[in-house]
């Protein structure tokens, strides 16, 4: 397999917005075609939901200090 960057077939696919509507168009339609996948979207959405908001309150609360940040070796490698 080619990787993107090497001329291969990756270069034509969508980019921006309309992949996301491409995307978005193919859960539906899965959700569509196949009536069981309907409870594992809802359940993946939903999680990815409830992470989103818990990650949002925590770092809205909770903000890096200066003295948190570590320029040298952000990995803390070494």
């Amino acid at each position: 397999m080619q990787s993107p960057s090497s001329g291969g077939g990756y270069k034509n696919l969508p980019k921006g917005p309309t992949a996301l509507v491409i995307a978005v168009a193919a859960v539906v339609g899965v959700a569509i075609a196949f009536p069981a996948y309907r409870i594992f979207i809802l359940l993946s959405v939903g999680i990815g939901v409830v992470v989103a908001v818990i990650l949002y309150l925590w770092h809205r609360f909770r903000p890096l200090k200066e003295e948190d940040i570590n320029n040298k070796r952000p990995l803390g490698l070494g």
